[in-house]
């Protein structure tokens, strides 16, 4: 008996390369993983000045924010009538502690803290 492979089987490992470009909350994570250890000022020259930054002792926060509206149209039936319009918020805010000039630690949150993993 000979075994033949699904075809789904080729379309799934034709698609992987894809799929490994795709954002992600864990792409995202390595990302801003790499900060860590880095100058304040690599941190500030790569992303750009701080929203706010709050200082308690010897540690900085600098927290940077992401947001965006997407509106998509939803067809409808005649000449507009029953369309729709979704609207969705997309927001992603992190923190960064900095220490000694050196950054510790993040946290992040939101629903648009994605990114591709570094390569």
């Amino acid at each position: 008996m000979q075994y033949r492979t699904p075809r789904i089987a080729y379309v799934l490992l034709a698609a992987l390369p894809i799929l490994a470009g795709c954002a992600t909350r864990q792409g995202f994570e390595q990302r801003m993983s790499a900060y860590i250890g880095r100058s304040e000022g690599d941190l500030v020259a790569s992303l750009g000045v701080p929203l706010r930054t709050f200082e308690s002792g010897n540690r900085r926060f600098l927290q940077f924010e992401r947001r965006r509206v997407t509106a998509d149209s939803m067809p409808g039936w005649g000449w507009g009538w029953g369309s729709a319009v979704e609207v969705q918020s997309w927001d992603c805010s992190v923190t960064f502690e900095v220490a000694g000039g050196r950054v510790e630690s993040f946290t992040s949150r939101g629903n648009d803290c994605v990114a591709t993993a570094p390569s």
